[in-house]
C-alpha cells in the first residue's frame, strides 16, 4: 500500500512505454514458456498456464525494497525492473478473470441465472468504483492534509479490505476487489 501511495503519476506516465512494452514482453514469454514445460510434463493446458501466471508474477514490495537498498530505482536497470513490477500489478485482475473463465464448471446454470450473476457483478464493480471517487478522495484529501501517515495507511488498508469483502457479499473474487 505504500508503494503505490508514494508513486507520482507523473513519473508512471513517462514510464509507459516500458511498462507495456518490456512488462508485455516479459510476462508472455514467461508464461508461454513456463506454459509449455508444464505441457511437456503432461499437464493439461489449463495447469500449466495458472501455474506458469503465478511464477511469471513478482512481490512488488520485495524487488522495490531491494532496488532502493542498493540505490537502483533513479537508474536505468531499476526503472525497467519497476516497470514491469507494475505490469505485474495491472495484470492480476485480468488473469483473475482468466483464471475464472477456465476453471471447470460443474453447476449447470440456466442463461437467466448467468445474466443475473453477471448483472450484479457489474452493479457491485460500478457501485464501488463510484464510492471510490465520490466518497474516499474526499476522504483521502482529508487525511493527506493531517499529514498522519499510519492513519493513511490504515484507511487504505480498510478501504481494502472492505472492497473485497463487498466483492465476496456478491459472488465476485475477493482479490478482483482488493486490486479494485
Amino acid at each position: 500500500f505504500v508503494i503505490g501511495l508514494e508513486m507520482r503519476p507523473l513519473y508512471l506516465w513517462s514510464l509507459r512505454k516500458e511498462i507495456f512494452g518490456l512488462g508485455t514482453l516479459q510476462i508472455s514469454a514467461c508464461s508461454l514458456g513456463l506454459t509449455a514445460v508444464g505441457l511437456v510434463y503432461g499437464y493439461s493446458w489449463q495447469v500449466s498456464f495458472v501455474c506458469a501466471a503465478g511464477f511469471v508474477l513478482t512481490s512488488t514490495a520485495i524487488v522495490m525494497q531491494l532496488l532502493g537498498d542498493r540505490g537502483d530505482i533513479a537508474q536505468p536497470r531499476g526503472q525497467k525492473i519497476v516497470s514491469i513490477l507494475l505490469f505485474e500489478d495491472l495484470l492480476i485482475v485480468p488473469l483473475l478473470a482468466i483464471v475464472a473463465f477456465i476453471a471447470p464448471n460443474h453447476v449447470v446454470e440456466s442463461t437467466s441465472t448467468r445474466l443475473q450473476s453477471i448483472g450484479i457483478g457489474l452493479i457491485s464493480i460500478a457501485g464501488l468504483i463510484a464510492a471510490g471517487y465520490w466518497l474516499l478522495n474526499p476522504l483521502f484529501r482529508l487525511l493527506a492534509a493531517a499529514k498522519a501517515r499510519e492513519v493513511m495507511t490504515a484507511a487504505a488498508l480498510l478501504v481494502v479490505l472492505g472492497a473485497a469483502l463487498l466483492m465476496q457479499v456478491t459472488g465476485l473474487s475477493m482479490a478482483m476487489g482488493a486490486f479494485l
